[in-house]
């Protein structure tokens, strides 16, 4: 089926966070539904020129497996795509009745967030909310703040979430009746994470999965539009008991390339003693394998005696406290940029960032004091070989009573002081390495590395970890030399 042409601005595009399906992309979410009843009441929030609608619409007419009728349910905000929509819909209309199917459709300009959270909530007098057989959705993904109508609107049916993408999946799983089915492409970032852990928890009980496909490359399936965000696609089916094993399949992007496909276990994808409910998805062989050699390790973060906890200096709130230049009553202050070949470089003067920090009673609370510590960047840049960048900061090396670590940082350390420098430097090691880096992005699709995400990983005991530390005689090690010496005593210990 041929789409109606569109343009949408890409500033239009990022106040909507709205970004168009491809048509391969939507082809491949219409293969992915189960049978249907003969009357298929199909929900499309978000429709944008309808691409999504229009798959399924042309596999149902394809298939002839006993539908007799397709009635579509559209959502959009934009006005500027409207005219589009309403084209595709004709198209529809067009094709279902060459196939003998009876199609109708409504098209709701308006936000499908206050309007289905107000009918859901009862807010509005005499008006239900709709039920659905089936609902295909590229939902808007754009940050919503906790005093924004969307946030408040979705609090009134007990949705908590920080993204509107996961606020419009919240919503369809409530329409849905029992069976209906979703399939719905997305960002990944709500497999791990804090902030997601409401809606992971929401989405598990309501809903069962059957499938998860995910992207191998960041620009896959939104490529004209330069999102760097890592998608995924799931089939889910209203129910609250999850299946024994799910179907996981991966591509390049590329639609021409061929798809991989493995079933696994569902206690593989969610772990059932997980309190978060990260989702794990291996989209590759080292993933498996870095899972296996994950799954043998039985020590924690608490076990070890080791906290790791998000940098406490936040810059724009102690920006009078800030200085470029170390000068007589000020300590240092570290940021990502300091990280030099597996230790701390500072100052770094060449750098935009301030150096250091002063230290007065303001600002003392916010300081550790000086040892040896392990820190993490919170984020990473989509060239970086590894999602997990660990860097050494030594006491020894620069010398303070205390230290400031910026907010975009993680450190490890022992109820808020440094760690023995042989558990330290093993710990360095086995975050640095490729085991490590693989297991984590099987729940992870976002370039951020909350501390929760690493409370989560298990870790080698204090022997095996002391044991990589004497192997150890410089942190400026390859990646190839970090993960010799991590693979051989995991497998040795």
């Amino acid at each position: 089926m041929k789409l109606a042409a569109i343009e949408s601005p890409r500033s239009r595009q990022e106040a909507l966070g709205q970004f168009l399906t491809a048509t391969p992309v939507a082809d491949f979410m219409a293969s992915m539904f189960g049978p249907m009843p003969r009357t298929v009441r199909l929900l499309d929030a978000g429709a944008g020129a309808g691409s999504l609608t229009a798959a399924l619409v042309s596999r149902c007419c394809e298939k002839r497996d006993g539908i007799r009728a397709i009635e579509a349910t559209l959502y959009e905000l934009d006005g500027e795509i409207l005219n589009a929509l309403s084209a595709t819909m004709h198209e529809c209309e067009r094709l279902c009745a060459d196939a003998g199917i009876r199609f109708s459709y409504t098209i709701h300009h308006a936000d499908f967030i206050r309007e289905m959270s107000a009918r859901l909530a009862g807010d509005l007098f005499g008006t239900h909310p709709p039920t659905f057989d089936a609902a295909i959705a590229n939902p808007p993904y754009r940050k919503i703040s906790t005093d924004s109508a969307e946030r408040r609107a979705l609090r009134c049916v007990g949705v908590e979430t920080s993204n509107l993408y996961t606020g419009f999946i919240a919503l369809i799983q409530r329409l849905l009746t029992p069976g209906g089915q979703l399939v719905g492409i997305t960002p990944r970032s709500f497999c791990n994470g804090p902030y997601f852990r409401p809606f992971r928890e929401d989405f598990l009980s309501q809903l069962e999965l059957r499938r998860l496909h995910v992207f191998e490359s960041r620009k896959a399936a939104f490529r004209e539009d330069s999102v760097l965000q890592e998608n995924i696609i799931f089939h889910a089916v209203k129910g609250r008991n999850q299946p024994g094993e799910l179907t996981i399949s991966s591509s390049s992007g590329d639609y021409s390339d061929d798809m991989t496909e493995t079933v696994i276990p569902f206690t593989e994808i969610v772990h059932p003693q997980d309190a978060e409910k990260f989702i794990h998805i291996p989209s590759t062989a080292s993933h498996a394998t870095a899972k296996e050699t994950m799954d043998g390790l039985r020590s924690s973060l608490a076990s070890l005696g080791v906290t790791v906890s998000t940098g406490r200096v936040v810059d724009f709130r102690l920006k009078a406290a800030l200085r470029k230049e170390p000068e007589r009553g000020t300590v240092p202050l570290l940021y990502p940029c300091h990280f030099n070949g597996g230790t701390v470089h500072w100052p770094k003067l060449e750098a935009r960032k301030p150096n250091a920090i002063l230290d007065n009673d303001e600002t003392r609370q916010w300081l550790v004091p000086s040892g040896v510590y392990l820190l993490t960047k919170r984020f990473t840049s989509k060239e970086e070989r590894r999602r997990l960048v660990a860097c050494l900061y030594d006491s020894e090396l620069v010398e303070a009573k205390w230290v400031g670590f910026e907010n975009h940082l993680n450190y490890f350390h022992a109820s808020g002081h440094g760690l023995e420098r042989n558990l330290a430097v093993g710990l360095y090691a086995f975050l640095n390495s490729t085991v490590v880096d693989q297991y984590f992005r099987r729940f992870s699709g976002h370039t951020q590395v909350n501390a929760t995400d690493l409370r989560a990983l298990a870790y080698p005991d204090r022997d095996t970890l002391e044991a990589m530390s004497r192997e150890i005689k410089s942190l400026d090690l390859s990646q190839a030399e970090i993960d010799e010496i991590v693979i051989k005593q995991l497998h040795g210990r």
